[in-house]
């Protein structure tokens, strides 16, 4: 058990990481604004915006083990500073990718800022965890990740004021356009980037200030190996490790599918506006996404972290079966629940997975943050079953078979199992 002492010199950098957990929920949740406005402005199918996605979760990806080494080998501070500076820098592209109107651009841009955020999320994570008490270690990082709920109902309520303009022109309307006036529309669309990522880039930049200066104390992990810099795939051998890495893949995918096209799919289903959409998605879905992570705090006093997940995760698959087969606003504001039950669900599995497993920590937490790519993949899915299709309706069955992976890991996968040392 930690000392008072300990306790108290645990409160400010507890503050300070728990300042991050906004900054990459931020990113993820301004996606569902990009997608419908960058396919506009750059005139894509719904194939080709989900590489918006693709490209924040791809930076997950290819990050998550650069981060974890670096991480291992210079500590978490010097870890938190090359995150923000890299995530300053991706926002920065934003504006020279506006005024080219150039999609690759964007997708560099989002990739960059991606990378930092993998490293915010390898460090803030599991220092989190061992900010206090292990036994409350699931408990401690679903509090600190309440307050990522805040960047998620923030995001989509900037990029719906201050990004998506309204302007809803039909294919014959643009195509009716001469070329200057066609080409000054998709400019004037793209341009309502710059300022919103300016001031976010200035943002994370005085955070960096803030942890430069600020005292972070390095949490060594017990065992003979604690200074041992050395990567491993041994870590896998952890049967719960192993499962979370799989369970986190494919939730991953579910959260990014559930709300990457929901603008599109509120339009279809109740012909609801652009920026209407956004607003709701903000309001409520996000809302009730950060209220159930307060919830579901409290509910772990009582029912375990593994259940709570279970139950959560039948829930999730109820409402997309809604989504799929009823109409109008039933099918639409089932999607709009399901995020409150998502709340839970990476924090937890998290959690799970890094337990009991000592200087291995920060190995598991890389490849768990790795593991994040299963947002490149699903929402690619996704885009080509309703491309297929003509209809979004039919493409929910992707995140609904990914909560059947959370459910077994909540059921059976958490398990923590005796291995060889």
């Amino acid at each position: 058990m930690p000392t008072t002492e300990k306790k108290n010199s645990y409160l400010v950098p507890f503050i300070l990481v728990t300042t991050l957990f906004f900054l990459w929920a931020f990113l993820h949740n301004i996606n569902p604004i990009l997608i419908p406005h960058l396919k506009k402005a750059c005139q894509l199918t719904n194939t080709q915006s989900a590489f918006i996605d693709t490209a924040v979760y791809l930076g997950y990806f290819t990050m998550a083990i650069p981060a974890g080494i670096f991480m291992k080998k210079y500590g978490y501070k010097k870890g938190i500073l090359l995150g923000l500076i890299l995530y300053a820098v991706g926002d920065l592209l934003f504006i020279p990718a506006a005024g080219s109107l150039s999609y690759a651009l964007f997708l560099t841009a989002l990739f960059i800022t991606a990378s930092g955020a993998t490293f915010l999320e390898t460090v803030a994570n599991p220092y989190i965890t061992k900010l206090g008490d292990p036994a409350t270690s699931e408990q401690r990082l679903n509090f600190a990740q309440s307050f990522n709920g805040v960047g998620s109902v923030v995001a989509p309520l900037i990029g719906g004021s201050f990004i998506l303009t309204g302007i809803e022109h039909s294919e014959t309307e643009i195509k009716a356009m001469d070329e200057a006036t066609r080409q000054a529309y998709f400019l004037s669309e793209a341009a309502t980037v710059k300022i919103p990522y300016l001031v976010i880039a200035i943002i994370v930049l005085i955070v960096a200030a803030l942890f430069f200066v600020a005292r972070i104390p390095e949490i060594k992990e017990g065992g003979d190996d604690a200074h041992d810099h050395r990567f491993s795939t041994r870590v896998l051998r952890h049967s719960h490790v192993k499962w979370a890495v799989i369970a986190q893949l494919f939730y991953v995918g579910a959260q990014v599918c559930v709300g990457s096209f929901f603008v599109r799919f509120a339009g279809e289903m109740m012909q609801m506006p652009e920026k209407k959409a956004a607003v709701v998605w903000g309001t409520i879905a996000m809302v009730g996404f950060m209220l159930g992570r307060f919830v579901g705090t409290f509910l772990m006093r009582y029912i375990s972290a593994a259940k709570l997940l279970s139950l959560y995760a039948i829930i999730n698959v109820l409402l997309l079966l809604a989504a799929m087969f009823a109409k109008g606003s039933v099918a639409t504001y089932a999607v709009v629940t399901v995020p409150f039950f998502m709340s839970i669900m990476f924090p937890t599995i998290f959690a799970l997975g890094i337990k009991d497993i000592g200087e291995e920590t920060k190995s598991a937490s890389s490849f768990i943050v790795m593991s994040i790519a299963g947002g490149a993949f699903f929402p690619l899915l996704m885009g080509l079953i309703a491309d297929k299709t003509g209809t979004m309706q039919p493409a929910y069955i992707v995140p609904l078979l990914c909560f059947l992976v959370v459910l077994y890991y909540g059921w059976k996968g958490h398990q923590v199992k005796s291995v060889q040392s």
